[in-house]
């Protein structure tokens, strides 16, 4: 199971979350810096280990499993460190969080309808509009990004929103016929 580097590097985001939450809520400089390393080293990490399993062929069921949830993981581990320290609101993230959910229950539901709903191009932007909020975020804690910082953490929020809501409602949408 945890014999390909795909795996092993998706395992590795996983355990990655829980230092990842300390080193946010650690109050030091060198916590916050060390924060946006990891965060972004495992945020690159799921293209890297998704590009080796299909180079490789070394797609497998643990990988399918795995990689969605480690990436959820990820984003939803930053963002309540980040509720936690007042850098975001409890409605926003929950807007992000309960878009997760519900679309992991319709890929449930679709699966058990022997149908598998693929990740679409709308679903790629919310995770990567979920990603560079989180980096907004992180560096502006880190660095003195001046007042851009505030103008680039309301932007990058209301995107994440966005695209949340939006793709959302695309994989809603395309899959309708579940619901009849």
């Amino acid at each position: 199971m945890f014999r390909t580097i795909p795996n092993q590097i998706t395992l590795a985001r996983i355990l990655s979350v829980p230092l990842l939450m300390y080193l946010i809520l650690s109050g030091s400089s060198i916590g916050r810096i060390l924060a946006v390393v990891l965060f972004f080293l495992a945020a690159v990490s799921d293209a890297v280990d998704g590009y080796l399993a299909r180079s490789f062929k070394q797609t497998t069921t643990f990988g399918k499993f795995a990689d969605p949830i480690a990436d959820k993981l990820l984003i939803t581990g930053a963002l309540i460190a980040l509720l936690q320290l007042g850098e975001l609101s409890a409605w926003a993230v929950m807007v992000i969080v309960a878009r997760e959910f519900l679309v992991t229950g319709l890929r449930i539901l679709a699966i058990s309808e022997g149908e598998v709903i693929a990740a679409s191009i709308l679903g790629k932007l919310k995770t990567i509009s979920h990603v560079a909020l989180v980096l907004v975020i992180l560096l502006g804690q880190s660095f003195n990004l001046g007042s851009g910082g505030g103008a680039a953490k309301s932007w990058a929020l209301g995107v994440a929103i966005a695209l949340s809501l939006i793709s959302g409602g695309e994989y809603f949408y395309r899959s309708r016929r579940l619901f009849v």
